[in-house]
């Protein structure tokens, strides 16, 4: 009698597991369904089609030409020829009988990704690429990532400290540093392209700081489009990280400040013993996420300068999306999407080892 109705208790102990395993599964469904559909799958449609030719409303079936579209991503050859002081066509002249697609040369097709003239002006030394825009993209956004992490970092981190501290209306402050979080990028970035004008609230500001400043159009320099950009992506996202900050921060026992106060340490010292060793979990983690976030830049850019003036705010990710929706080359896009995937994990891990915790 007893033994039946141990028997008893497991099956219907046994029972309950089944029916709790299966309600498990119904509750992760959706959302293990929406990861396979929107995550995974386009990860496999990348890999895949990298390796083709394959294009949007091609009339052709695409084909397997094996490594070809990362040969020419990844081309660089360097070529010298004559040029003439006088005459800057020269030297471009003499390099099209190189870089001409009908052309045997090992250079045919390539485009130039710089260039630079002796002193005496007579030889012209070139750089060329199999996608000039690839590597400018590139330099572009690891310039972008390597500017951001630091500013937006630390000013998320001093915001995370002024609001930790003993002041009225951290809350006010709290709700005012994270509402450009939550609002829409392509709004943020409507409203700064008007800030950014010749006419628009950065020159007035400019102008009352500095005098005799001449205004000037941010988003259509070169040279000044990428910055204002990173202020803006900076400005933006700074709540965000702030957040993380402080949460860091009230993990910190206060018996250490404590502590460090009865020692006589000043606000500087508890920052370097106390603070700063209790944020370094937190520190690795808002690193890699900002470097994570600026490697995939692409709204703002899209939005403000569409890559321009001169490419020079092109990034990987838009390069990407050119690429693949506007020319239509989803082969040579999805080949484009394998090496930005094998370069954040590859950047990642190296932030991870760099600062890992060594005890």
């Amino acid at each position: 009698m007893v033994s039946l109705n141990n028997l008893n208790r497991k099956l219907l102990g046994q029972s309950l597991k089944s029916r709790s395993a299966r309600a498990g599964f119904l509750f992760v469904f959706p959302a293990v369904s929406m990861m396979l559909l929107f995550l995974v799958t386009p990860v496999i449609l990348a890999f895949s089609l990298g390796f083709t030719n394959a294009k949007f409303a091609s009339p052709t079936e695409p084909s397997f030409i094996g490594i070809e579209n990362f040969t020419e991503m990844l081309s660089l050859g360097q070529v010298s020829v004559e040029a003439d002081p006088n005459d800057e066509n020269v030297a471009y002249d003499n390099l099209r009988t190189y870089t001409k697609p009908s052309n045997a040369s090992p250079y045919a097709g390539m485009q130039i990704l710089s260039e630079s003239y002796s002193a005496d002006g007579t030889q012209a030394n070139f750089t060329v690429a199999g996608d000039a825009l690839f590597w400018k993209s590139l330099f572009n956004t690891l310039v972008f990532a390597a500017v951001i992490a630091p500013l937006q970092g630390g000013l998320a981190l001093a915001l995370a400290l002024l609001i930790n501290s003993k002041i009225r209306g951290k809350v006010f402050f709290r709700t005012v540093y994270f509402i450009p979080v939550v609002t829409s990028m392509v709004v943020v970035s409507i409203l700064w392209i008007f800030f950014y004008q010749k006419d628009g609230l950065a020159n007035v500001i400019l102008d009352a700081l500095i005098p005799g400043f001449e205004p000037v159009s941010f988003l259509t320099s070169p040279d000044l489009a990428l910055p204002a950009i990173i202020f803006m992506s900076a400005w933006q996202a700074v709540g965000f990280h702030m957040i993380i900050w402080l949460a860091g921060l009230q993990t910190i026992p206060a018996e250490l400040y404590e502590a460090a106060r009865v020692d006589g340490a000043n606000s500087w010292q508890q920052f370097r013993a106390v603070t700063w060793p209790g944020l370094r979990t937190t520190f690795v983690f808002v690193l890699i996420i900002i470097s994570i976030q600026a490697m995939g830049v692409f709204t703002q850019i899209n939005v403000m300068t569409q890559g321009g003036p001169l490419d020079s705010t092109t990034t990987f990710v838009f390069h990407i999306f050119r690429e693949g929706f506007r020319k239509n080359d989803i082969g040579y896009s999805s080949a484009l999407a394998i090496v930005f995937f094998v370069i954040v994990v590859t950047i990642s891990a190296i932030q991870r080892r760099l600062t890992r915790d060594k005890d």
